[in-house]
């Protein structure tokens, strides 16, 4: 593997990981609704798409401009897994050892949303109610559900980096 790509696949995934951990950290001293709050997702997914971007453009500078389509998506792959992971150990550490009962707070506020969700929507009380007997046997912040959550994040990542790499792979001059 290109030297230039796994520098900057590491420091970008450890900027990344820094980043979650900076923002878990601004909504938890600040206010655990937030934690519910659709809008700050997207901005932090505002932000890391940026993140990316600026990654695979600065890698393919660096190899004087030309790109191919697996070094785009590997380097932008090394630093989701990076950063995902310290996000990940972080959240964990955070909710399981830090404070307990900001995960039982957060759980509380994230039923209250939910409910109040589907009220809006017109589901039905014994919908309503299955639901919130699910939530409130659900810890979120398991280890288990901790490395589905995970997963599920690098596979959205990978998606989001194959269209990344496809839009900044070099064209190839042989036509391949």
């Amino acid at each position: 593997m290109n030297e230039i790509i796994k520098k900057n696949g590491v420091n970008f995934g450890i900027i990344l990981g820094l980043f979650s951990v900076l923002y878990t950290t601004a909504i938890y001293v600040t206010d655990l609704e937030l934690f519910t709050s659709w809008w700050l997702g997207l901005v932090s997914f505002a932000i890391s798409i940026t993140i990316g971007i600026v990654l695979v453009s600065k890698t393919k500078k660096q190899l004087s401009g030309i790109i191919s389509f697996k070094d785009a998506f590997t380097v932008y792959f090394i630093s989701a897994l990076i950063g995902s992971f310290i996000s990940t150990i972080y959240n964990y550490v955070l909710f399981n050892f830090i404070d307990t009962e900001a995960k039982e707070t957060i759980k509380e506020i994230t039923m209250k949303y939910t409910a109040e969700m589907m009220e809006k929507f017109g589901t039905p009380a014994a919908a309503i109610n299955e639901t919130m007997t699910k939530l409130a046997e659900t810890d979120n912040y398991s280890l288990g559900n901790m490395l589905f959550g995970l997963a599920v994040v690098l596979v959205i990542q990978a998606i989001f980096g194959l269209i990344l790499a496809a839009i900044f792979k070099s064209k190839s001059s042989q036509g391949l």
